[in-house]
This record gives structure tokens, C-alpha cells and sequence, in this order.
């Protein structure tokens, strides 16, 4: 059995979700700058916006101006829980400024107060693979630590408006992909210098996880102020977890899943939740001929800035080996090699759901604070057939993983909430397109910016609307 309070519910991202991109004072962020693209023509990034080319996030799915109708869409589906992010140019434009823009500021008073209205809990990511586009252009974003100051001022501001009307906060969206090469296409703030196709981003790993020590530090300041100025607050990391299965029994395969699941699992997690840079991190970046700008004070910040919960995304699993030959199979982070006992997503994601059980058992057997799933779906083409959808595909994809979570907290694991994925259509993080669609609500927006942004309850609309009615024990 879930908890009573289990936090049932749906996640977006204001940068692929809220559109009005400069509207109200709002600056233009990194994803501002960037254009759509398909998943096999990358994304570009431009360093000024041009006229003959669709940049997907300045609409997206117009949450600016739809807000009223989408959270009424989710109460009458039954959320319990909204993730949602803050977009930090909507704060402060430039991420510069002394003083925060009203204006935006209050947007998200007005989200606020209608998912209250719908008894829906927000949970907010304070920073979801969203920054300013000056703020990045100035200081390579967090490659500089000069970045960290402006973050901070930019948490405490939201952190001090929202109290009262938001208790769950995450720092960081899938922190973890800062260290993966695919990180430099959804997340890379690090943008000086550079205008063309965004997988032609190749930071060096010095960069990267330089990177990803400030970002650890900028967490770790804003989660112990946090606790000290409110206490009621209950703030989480989150990572996107990746089940690395070895791919045969060889011995060395078993030894280098288990590496690789250090360095992409454990690696931001053991740090925001125990403290400090785990032991295996040294030889790590030893061997990548990384050194760390670690600054007297830095093992005392991380210390004392550990979290409440730990939040992951999942939606896939790899298969990871040393030795043969074998296909190679993509994913939202990292590809690995083909599982023979899995089938694949329309993008070529391999669906594991017993994945979600030995993902969740494992954080929790590491950490034991309570853990959230806050991302899984499935990103599928669906087609309008007499103005319903029908997707059977995606209820059996969540029902299947629903299930093996419920087997999890069978086994033992303190298990918070389940927000499943663009539950309202939005643009992908990794491609641009709106084709690839995750919702229980679809968005009438095209990949080349057409479409009535009318909204559609899909059939998965009406049947995690049951699901959530009988706290997950209707399955059918």
C-alpha cells in the first residue's frame, strides 16, 4: 500500500512548457536561444534570434497564458502534487540584477494560488536546465564560480516569496548530466563563444566538472539557508538515474557497471545527500585529469548543506560492457548497448519498468531518506482520431512501471510521490520537437510553430484520473 499522502502527480519545465519568452520583463534564457531540431538533426544555438528559424521555447506549449486552464486540468484529474520550475529569467532577466521583476514574480503568486485553489502541492525546481542567456555569455554559466553569487540571490529571492505557499523545492534538475556528454545539449549553460549545432558542444571533462563542483556548492549554500530561515521547508536533489545492467557475467563487466553507476548515479547524490565527495571520486578524476576547484570553506558548505529527500527521473535502463561487439541504443542521457529482453520507444529508449524498482531500491538502501520518482514517461507520436487520443501505449507504460514501484515500497523503500512526465505536451529537452509527446493532456502546436493550443484529454487523461482516486490500487 502507497501512503495516504502519496504525492500523486505530473512534472514540466518552465523552458519547455510556459512560453511568453520575453514577455512581462521576462530575459531570454539559454533555451531561448536555441532552435528546434528533430532526433536526428541536432538543435542550434544562435547568439542572437533569427528571423527564418523556429525557436520552440519563446510559445512552447503557452502555459504564460493558459495556466488557469492547464492546473484545472490537472485538479480535475486529481493531481495531488505539480512539479513545475521557475524560469530564472523571468526573476531576473539578465541574472545580474539587484532586484528581482515583479512582474514575474508574481506570475508564479497567480500559478500558486490556482493549484491551492485545486488542493494541488507545487514542488519546484528552482533550476531546470534554465539560465540566463547573458548571465551564461558573461561568465561561461557555471564554469565561473562568479555564478554562484547570482544563483543564490536568485533562490533566497523565490525562496522568500513563495513561503507559505510552496513547502517541496529541488535545487537542480538531473544535476547528473552535467558529467555526460548529452548534458551539453540539454543542460549546457557554458555557451561564450559559441553559435551553430548544439551537439557540436564539446566540453572538455575540466570544464564539466567544474562545472558540476559549483553547482554542488550553489545547492548546498541555498539548501543550508534554507533550513535555517525555514524550517518547514522540505528541499531534495535529483538525479536522472540510470540502471546500468553489465552486459554479460564477465567479471569485468560486472566491475565497470558498478563504476559506471558511481560515476553517473552516485557521484551528485552522495555529495548533496552525505556531505561530501565520496571516496571513489579521487581516481575518477584522477584518470580524466580533472582537478576539482575545491576552495578553502567548500568541504564545510557541502557539509552543512545536505538535503531532505532525493528525486529522481527515470526511463530507461543500459546495458554497459568492456569486451565484444553490440548495438548501441540512445536514451535521454547516455547510450549503452542493446538489451535483448527489452523492446524500445518510438526514439529508441529501451522500457524497463522492473528497472524503477531495482533503481529505487538501490537509492534507498544507499541513502535512507525518503525518494521521490519525479520524472518517468513515455515520449510517443499520438494522433488525433475525431478530436480523442488514444494511447493505449502510454497507460501500459505507466501502468507497468506504477506497478513495479508499488513492489518497491513493498520491499521497504520510503517512497514520497510519483509525478510522471510533461503531463500537459511540451517541447523535448533533447530535440525540440513537440511530436515526441508524454502528456495526459495534449497541446494542438506543432514542430514548426503552428496549432490552436487547444487542449485534449487523451485516454490516459481519464485513466491515471482513476489511478490516482484509488491511490494506485486501480490499475485496470
Amino acid at each position: 500500500m502507497l501512503r495516504k499522502d502519496f504525492l500523486w502527480g505530473g512534472a514540466t519545465a518552465a523552458n519547455q512548457f510556459e512560453g511568453g519568452w520575453n514577455e512581462d520583463g521576462k530575459g531570454p534564457s539559454v533555451s531561448d536561444m536555441c532552435t528546434g531540431g528533430t532526433k536526428t538533426t541536432s538543435k542550434w544555438i544562435t547568439s542572437t534570434i533569427e528571423e527564418d528559424r523556429h525557436y520552440p521555447s519563446h510559445e512552447a506549449s503557452d502555459f504564460y497564458h493558459h495556466y488557469k486552464e492547464d492546473i484545472a486540468l490537472l485538479g480535475e484529474m486529481g493531481y495531488k502534487c505539480f512539479r513545475l520550475s521557475i524560469a530564472w529569467s523571468r526573476i531576473f532577466p539578465t541574472g545580474m540584477e539587484e532586484e528581482p521583476n515583479e512582474k514575474g514574480l508574481q506570475f508564479y503568486d497567480n500559478v500558486f494560488d490556482e493549484c491551492k485553489k485545486y488542493g494541488i502541492e507545487p514542488l519546484v525546481t528552482i533550476s531546470h536546465y534554465e539560465m540566463p542567456y547573458a548571465l551564461a555569455v558573461k561568465y561561461n554559466g557555471w564554469h565561473s564560480r562568479e555564478t554562484i553569487d547570482h544563483f543564490v540571490r536568485y533562490a533566497k529571492t523565490i525562496l522568500k516569496r513563495y513561503s507559505g505557499k510552496v513547502k517541496y523545492w529541488i535545487t537542480f534538475n538531473e544535476l547528473n548530466c552535467t558529467q555526460m556528454l548529452l548534458g551539453d545539449v540539454v543542460s549546457s549553460s557554458m555557451v561564450r563563444d559559441f553559435s551553430g549545432p548544439i551537439d557540436q558542444i564539446k566540453r572538455t571533462e575540466q570544464e564539466r566538472y567544474q562545472a558540476l563542483h559549483h553547482q554542488l556548492i550553489a545547492s548546498a549554500l541555498v539548501v543550508a539557508w534554507a533550513h535555517k530561515e525555514y524550517p518547514a521547508y522540505k528541499i531534495g536533489n535529483m538525479i536522472a538515474f540510470v540502471a546500468a545492467y553489465p552486459s554479460s557475467c564477465n567479471p569485468k563487466d560486472i566491475l565497470f557497471a558498478q563504476q559506471y553507476m558511481q560515476n553517473y548515479d552516485w557521484y551528485c547524490n552522495d555529495v548533496q545527500i552525505k556531505g561530501e565527495y565520496p571516496y571513489y571520486v579521487h581516481k575518477f578524476l584522477e584518470e580524466k585529469g580533472v582537478s576539482l576547484p575545491i576552495k578553502e570553506g567548500d568541504d564545510l558548505i557541502l557539509k552543512e548543506g545536505t538535503v531532505d529527500f532525493t528525486a529522481l527521473s527515470y526511463y530507461m535502463s543500459v546495458c554497459v560492457g568492456t569486451e565484444g561487439e553490440a548495438d548501441d541504443i540512445g536514451g535521454n542521457l547516455i547510450g549503452g548497448r542493446k538489451n535483448p529482453y527489452l523492446k524500445a520507444s518510438d526514439w529508441g529508449w529501451q522500457i524497463d519498468p522492473v528497472g524503477i524498482r531495482y533503481a529505487l531500491n538501490a537509492v534507498y538502501d544507499r541513502y535512507r531518506i525518503p525518494v521521490m520518482v519525479v520524472e518517468n514517461g513515455l515520449g510517443a507520436y499520438d494522433q488525433v482520431e475525431e478530436g480523442a487520443i488514444h494511447d493505449p501505449y502510454r497507460i501500459d507504460y505507466m501502468r507497468e512501471h506504477i506497478r513495479q514501484m508499488k513492489l518497491a515500497v513493498q520491499d521497504g523503500v520510503d517512497l514520497m510521490g510519483y509525478t510522471c512526465w510533461g503531463c500537459i505536451d511540451l517541447v523535448s529537452a533533447t530535440t525540440g520537437e513537440m511530436r515526441k509527446r508524454y502528456g495526459q493532456i495534449y497541446v494542438d502546436k506543432h514542430d514548426d510553430g503552428s496549432g490552436t493550443m487547444n487542449r485534449i484529454r487523451k485516454d490516459s487523461f481519464f485513466w491515471y484520473q482513476k489511478v490516482i482516486a484509488s491511490n494506485g490500487e486501480d490499475l485496470a
